[in-house]
């Protein structure tokens, strides 16, 4: 009689055929089942914590457009990952999450470490989750939540596997082939097309989607066959534009007075690959100019369904794109202005923000990747540090704190030959600061860059525009983000003098490890606009 597969043996037989080789974790007793007896095909990335581990996964899928795989301990370990769990959820970033689960004899009892439903638990944040009602389906499950995760839109999904299932026998599970591409209808992109065609002053707001899908080629060609000024959405988190390009006009505010300022003038708004719009602080008024026609091609039922204006189109962005620039006539329409930067910053003392990201765009190399979680100075961010290419600029969509640092290791595992450069400022760091192990463990070229302002500078800005007279305390005294570094084995120096930054920038680049740069950043409290 034919011996049948461990769980174990069968999900692993089940993730190699899907390419799913590298599983970043942060293991407990629950996990063992599964990591006994390690192939040696796979590699396991380990974590100082979970909600690193979930967020070097979320970096890992994204720069590499494969799924992640993470695993975790049980409840415990899944709510330490919670917060990652829901970046990953707006980034849809398609990440597989495995969490242990106590033993199935003991989960009548109410046993130490086992999670009391734990496939309730991360939702609304995940896709789908399950428990398999059966060892047995322990592979199944599996291979479902693989195949929903990459489902446009992608984005995490979680199944919780008692410790005892591993060993238990099952099938077998042949691995299937899953398209995710779709195309548009016809008839609504006609439309886009036509209006496109008639504008006298039209506008292209490109988003997260768009590089995400591998569309920025398509992007640049439908802006200069229409002659598009094109705008970034708000707080994207990834780059779908040349920022150095002619057509590129500049980033959209997550407010709407201030959004529709920018956009005021033009007659046709096409959004590709965002929501229409993301916004952080209330003001009143409407969401696009007056007398503007709005198009969304996107990818996501929810974003259109909600948009509160404008015709939505349901397409990936890869083929809505394509189809729409064989549509679009090539327009003779004057080429709209681009965007007028600012003069470089002077070198200073104390270093400014703007200082150090001029500095970081001057030095880094050509293909260089950035990782941003510099909250208090994103707007800084855009006016001195153009991105150039297709997949060279990552952040967090959610907001949440404690990304950008795990993030850059799994960004930088899956593309070795590039040096990954974290911009990242001082409270930011500390939601996330052992990731500073993984990447020294690993040897990655990962330059991390400290804004390191002692304290919460964006609680600042906030309070100062709510008109708060007072508050408590956001200033960070007493930490040491060098020595810190040190101790997790990362080569570290402080930067004080503008004359130095330079030369410390040069020398980071250069290194085949990570390193950090810990520079004090005197700026007074940030426009957040």
């Amino acid at each position: 009689m034919e011996t049948k597969p461990t769980v174990r043996e069968a999900t692993l037989a089940l993730l190699r055929s899907l390419r799913i080789t590298t599983v970043f974790g942060n293991p407990g007793s629950t996990e063992l089942g599964l990591l006994r007896d390690w192939p040696e095909d796979f590699r396991y990335i380990l974590a100082l914590n979970e909600a690193s581990a979930v967020a070097m996964a979320d970096g890992y899928a994204q720069a590499s457009g494969r799924p992640a795989l993470a695993s975790l301990h049980s409840a415990g370990g899944l709510g330490h990952a919670l917060g990652s769990v829901m970046t990953a959820w707006w980034n849809q970033t398609p990440v597989v999450i495995i969490a242990g689960q106590q033993t199935r004899a003991l989960l009548p009892l109410m046993p130490y470490l086992h999670d009391l439903e734990a496939a309730q638990f991360p939702r609304p944040y995940v896709k789908w989750s399950a428990e398999p009602a059966r060892a047995e389906d322990v592979p199944a499950a599996i291979a479902r939540a693989c195949y929903t995760a990459i489902q446009r839109p992608c984005g995490p999904t979680f199944v919780s596997v008692p410790a005892d299932d591993w060993e238990a026998p099952t099938d077998p599970l042949e691995p299937r082939e899953v398209a995710t591409e779709f195309a548009p209808d016809p008839d609504a992109l006609a439309r886009v097309a036509a209006a496109l065609d008639a504008s006298r002053r039209p506008a292209l707001v490109v988003g997260p989607g768009v590089d995400r899908d591998g569309a920025w080629d398509l992007a640049i060609e439908l802006a200069c066959r229409t002659r598009a000024a094109v705008w970034v959405s708000p707080y994207s988190s990834r780059c779908s534009f040349p920022e150095d390009h002619p057509l590129f006009a500049g980033f959209l505010p997550a407010a709407r007075q201030p959004l529709c300022r920018k956009l005021d003038g033009h007659d046709v708004i096409v959004v590709l690959g965002a929501p229409v719009f993301t916004f952080h602080i209330h003001t009143e008024g409407p969401v696009i100019p007056p007398g503007a026609r709005l198009f969304q091609l996107v990818d996501d039922p929810a974003a259109a369904a909600w948009a509160p204006a404008g015709a939505s189109v349901l397409c990936t962005m890869r083929l809505g794109l394509a189809h729409l620039v064989e549509r679009v006539a090539a327009s003779a329409r004057p080429t709209p202005p681009g965007l007028r930067r600012p003069p470089a910053p002077a070198a200073a003392d104390p270093i400014t923000a703007a200082f150090v990201l001029h500095a970081v765009g001057a030095a880094m190399p050509g293909d260089a990747i950035i990782v941003d979680e510099v909250p208090s100075h994103r707007p800084l961010l855009h006016d001195y540090l153009p991105i150039r290419s297709s997949g060279g600029f990552y952040a967090g969509a959610s907001g949440s704190l404690g990304w950008g640092l795990p993030a850059a290791a799994g960004i930088s595992l899956a593309q070795p030959g590039r040096r990954v450069i974290c911009v990242v400022g001082d409270g930011s760091a500390q939601y996330a600061i052992q990731g500073l192990w993984t990447a020294a463990q690993h040897h990655m070229p990962i330059t991390f860059v400290i804004f390191n302002n002692g304290g919460y500078a964006a609680l600042d800005a906030f309070s100062a525009l709510t008109g708060a007279k007072s508050h408590p305390s956001f200033q960070l005294p007493g930490i040491d983000v060098g020595v810190i570094a040190a101790g997790y084995g990362c080569a570290a120096r402080r930067v004080e003098w503008a004359a130095e930054l330079g030369p410390a920038l040069e020398a980071s680049f250069q290194a085949a490890g990570p390193t950090l740069l810990d520079i004090p950043i005197k700026d007074s409290a940030p426009s957040l606009f």
